[in-house]
């Protein structure tokens, strides 16, 4: 802005109060391409999946050799989160169940302090999502599936680092 001057936009006026939500944003063709799309890709999202396992992991023993410092946690955090956001997108929504849970327990302050203390839930965190996904486990309807995510989130829970 060359002259100095500032533009002031009232969001409501300027926004796009026009359009109908209550209809359907994509038509039946486009979803049926984008499903398309996934289909086509689903072994490399296992692929991918497999690499951001490998990722948790190496960011797991990191976080271990260091002795568990808020860098190393916040390293893990971050390959967490990115599995909670990924996992349903690779066909994997306990994936993203687990990986909630590792990010509730270890996103605060007190849960870096109990990592510390006591590093065994986060390495369960870690070793059920490798299991899961080695084993092809999808969803939490499977009965090992169903087990691994009621343990981790009721540990969690217990810890009260976090809320839910």
């Amino acid at each position: 802005m060359a002259d100095g001057k500032v533009q002031l936009i009232d969001p409501r006026d300027a926004g796009l109060r026009g359009v109908n939500l209550k209809r359907p944003v994509f038509d039946e063709a486009t979803l049926a391409r984008a499903d398309d799309v996934l289909h086509a890709l689903a072994e490399s999202l296992c692929d991918w999946l497999d690499a951001d396992i490998e990722k948790l992991q190496q960011a797991r023993l990191e976080a271990e050799t260091a002795r568990w410092p808020d860098a190393a946690l916040d390293r893990l955090m971050g390959v967490a989160h990115d599995l909670k956001g990924m996992g349903s997108t690779y066909g994997y929504p306990i994936v993203t169940q687990m990986a909630a849970s590792l990010c509730r327990c270890i996103e605060t302050p007190a849960g870096k302090v109990r990592a510390r203390q006591d590093a065994a839930l986060v390495c369960a965190h870690v070793d059920a999502l490798r299991a899961v996904v080695r084993d092809r486990i999808k969803n939490a309807s499977h009965p090992v599936g169903r087990a691994l995510v009621g343990a981790l989130e009721q540990r969690v829970q217990i810890l009260g680092v976090a809320p839910r």
